[in-house]
């Protein structure tokens, strides 16, 4: 560790998790946790955070000429690989217990982080499920998915289908106009009830399974809205064959091409408590 990530505050510290929010995410399959970093803690790890991002960022189009993706958010992977302040930040303790408490698990493993930065004028994000890229045997997935600056629905709040990971794996679509409209329909067919935060703290986080469907509006501030992500799965979780092309790159890229069938355990995917 060196002189600077010694001054950032630790967070292997428990915070007591209220059982609302735990009954909440088993059943909705997501959930919000105010402060999970107090004022201070987040005001000293986002220009850590914000400035790994910017070093490591390598979108160079502009918003105009980028597709649907492109335009939702700059996306910088695994950030923690690269910058040791980061990596005091993602491999914290006190995020992964949370993790572990919400799925009811006693221990869980790194799959990787992101910063999701969506830019002021930033597109929507389409509804997803994020598990459509992971090959992992279990739905004991989660997305902690933290601002690190207050953000309100005009800047793209994370938006929730409640209950609906509980059908696992619908369809087989990337982040797309194609699955805006498929999962779209889903969605409404299912009445399934539509939940998000009409303000979030920086330092509070919101929670979700891998396969609770989701979506964010476009950025209509202008301000970035600085979002840093961390994506945990249950410790014992195992390596499953691909289903698309985007799970055979997540295998090598975050499972270091480990044995299909094989733990979930690599050098990238380090056990947190």
């Amino acid at each position: 560790m060196n002189k600077q990530s010694a001054c950032l505050p630790l967070l292997d510290d428990f915070k007591e998790l209220p059982g609302e929010n735990v009954r909440e995410f088993r059943e909705k399959g997501h959930t919000l946790v105010t402060q999970v970093l107090n004022k201070e803690e987040i005001a000293a790890y986002r220009p850590v955070i914000v400035d790994a991002a910017e070093k490591y960022n390598t979108e160079t189009r502009k918003l105009q000429d980028r597709d649907t993706y492109g335009k939702a958010f700059l996306q910088i992977m695994n950030l923690w690989q690269n910058d040791e302040e980061v990596k005091q930040f993602v491999l914290a303790k006190r995020m992964a217990k949370i993790a572990a408490d919400l799925m009811g698990v006693e221990n869980v493993r790194l799959y990787h982080d992101q910063a999701l930065f969506k830019e002021a004028g930033g597109g929507p994000t389409p509804w997803h499920q994020d598990q459509y890229y992971w090959p992992i045997d279990t739905n004991n997935t989660i997305t902690m998915w933290m601002p690190l600056v207050d953000i309100d629905v005009d800047m793209g709040m994370l938006t929730f289908a409640s209950g609906s990971y509980k059908e696992g794996s619908i369809f087989n679509y990337e982040i797309s106009d194609e699955s805006e409209g498929a999962f779209d329909n889903y969605v409404k067919e299912h009445h399934f009830a539509i939940s998000r935060a009409n303000t979030m703290d920086a330092g509070d986080a919101t929670w979700h399974r891998g396969f609770t469907i989701h979506h964010a509006n476009g950025n209509n501030s202008n301000k970035m809205r600085e979002v840093m992500t961390i994506i945990y799965v249950a410790d014992g979780a195992r390596i499953t064959p691909y289903k698309n092309n985007w799970q055979k790159n997540d295998h090598h890229k975050w499972l270091m091409g480990k044995p299909i069938g094989g733990l979930i355990d690599s050098e990238l995917n380090p056990i947190l408590l």
